[in-house]
């Protein structure tokens, strides 16, 4: 018998890695989302039931994706469904009676393939249909997709957990009702969903890039995910100049991974990252999407910009090198397209390395008065370097202290908590956060 607490720990890795994988293979046999995300957690119970006991298996996303659709399969089956329905599965209750192989999910999702052959992506497009309002669109399918938690999302819209959660609900219950199909759409039906999809994968994207909780800084797998959906999306809307934008952003965030902990996990900030660390064919590849925006007339589309913005650190060759007064124009040009407080709160933080602290600090403080963002810890962390370049060291202490207290991941807890220690001692500089 293998150790339950190792093995509790390998289901758990495992689980946010295949549970948008799953959910998504059901809902393509079932038709509802609510019931799919029902039958994969099935599949999960399962797994905690027989993995401590018999071991992890070879293939473990493969082992919970058969049980979740066996678990469908006996759901259709006592539902008595349509003879055409039993025919559209037999393809999967011949493969669910064969035995499991390393390729089973690739090998069965390509025998059912049409032009666009993705479940994934046909979950996202589902779970965004105008049927729904925006809000919950973005929540459904990141509770889906990325298999996050209502407690993440809430802290990722700002919002609270209740609020969250009752927006989940009630989104699959209207997608139940209305019978939404389980499809991407195509021509004229599929513009008004784009926006959606791609806000949701930013958003998935931005988990992974900096997790809401936990003890990881970063949780790849779901960079990996968001990236693979938005090369999906540029190859069917290749005409679409925001496509291209979103992925050129997240290819040129995720070429910096590598650089962005030190060997023991903990945070490296940005203009104290080791460039040479940055993966170069990532940079090239954001850079040929941000051309490719541009070229369809996509200069100011909310995405392109942040691409754009990106890009400068990309290319410059070191942090002193960076092009901040391009910077701030980016971000006025990007406030005037998208308004909101985060995209002042990062226009502060340019603001201050091309003009200066004090006049970074006029547009921080302005943001504390308005209280949109009273419980985001990096608006109390810019707020405290600020501070802390203009000499006043007890205040900037007190503001990385309640960031501290205000963040739920353990690496930035850390990091604004040392922060602040650092400023306990008058013979120690700190680092500078961006």
């Amino acid at each position: 018998m293998s150790d339950p607490t190792a093995t509790h720990r390998a289901i758990e890795a495992v689980w946010r890695i295949e549970s948008a994988r799953i959910v998504a293979g059901v809902a393509r046999l079932v038709r509802d989302l609510g019931l799919a995300e029902e039958l994969a957690q099935d599949a999960l119970v399962a797994a905690l039931e027989h993995w401590p006991r018999d071991g992890i298996p070879r293939n473990p996303g493969a082992w919970l994706m058969t049980a979740a659709k066996r678990g469908a399969l006996d759901r259709l089956r006592q539902h008595k469904m349509h003879e055409r329905k039993h025919e559209e599965i037999g393809a999967d209750l011949a493969a669910l009676q064969a035995d499991v192989t390393p390729d089973f999910v690739d090998a069965l999702d390509a025998a059912r393939q049409d032009d666009i052959g993705d479940d994934l992506l046909r979950l996202i497009f589902t779970a965004c249909h105008p049927v729904l309002p925006t809000d919950a669109r973005v929540a459904l399918t990141l509770r889906l997709l990325g298999g996050l938690s209502t407690d993440q999302i809430a802290r990722a819209f700002l919002q609270p957990e209740p609020t969250i959660a009752q927006r989940i609900v009630r989104a699959k219950r209207s997608l139940a009702s209305a019978e939404v199909p389980f499809e991407v759409p195509r021509g004229e039906d599929r513009e008004p969903r784009l926006a959606s999809v791609l806000e949701v994968v930013y958003l998935i994207f931005n988990e992974g890039y900096s997790a809401t909780a936990g003890d990881d800084w970063m949780r790849p797998a779901l960079c990996d995910e968001a990236l693979r959906l938005g090369r999906t999306l540029a190859g069917i809307a290749p005409d679409e100049p925001e496509v291209h934008g979103l992925l050129a952003l997240m290819e040129i965030q995720a070429s910096r991974t590598s650089a962005r902990t030190d060997p023991t996990g903990r945070p490296v900030l940005l203009l104290e990252q080791d460039r040479q660390r940055w993966d170069p064919l990532l940079i090239r590849r954001g850079l040929a999407a941000l051309e490719r925006a541009e070229a369809l007339g996509g200069r100011d589309g909310p995405y392109a910009l942040q691409a754009a913005l990106a890009a400068c650190h990309a290319r410059a060759a070191s942090a002193e090198a960076t092009d901040w007064t391009h910077i701030v124009q980016l971000y006025d040009r990007l406030r005037q397209v998208t308004p909101s407080p985060v995209v002042e709160l990062n226009r502060a933080v340019a603001v201050g390395m091309a003009r200066g602290p004090a006049a970074a600090l006029d547009i921080v403080e302005g943001l504390v008065h308005d209280g949109a963002l009273a419980r985001y810890p990096w608006l109390h962390s810019v707020r405290g370097d600020l501070l802390d370049k203009l000499g006043r060291r007890d205040s900037a202490r007190a503001a990385f202290e309640q960031a501290a207290e205000l963040t739920r991941n353990a690496r930035d807890q850390a990091l604004l908590l040392d922060r602040a220690r650092a400023l306990a001692s008058p013979m120690t500089s700190p680092p500078t956060a961006t």
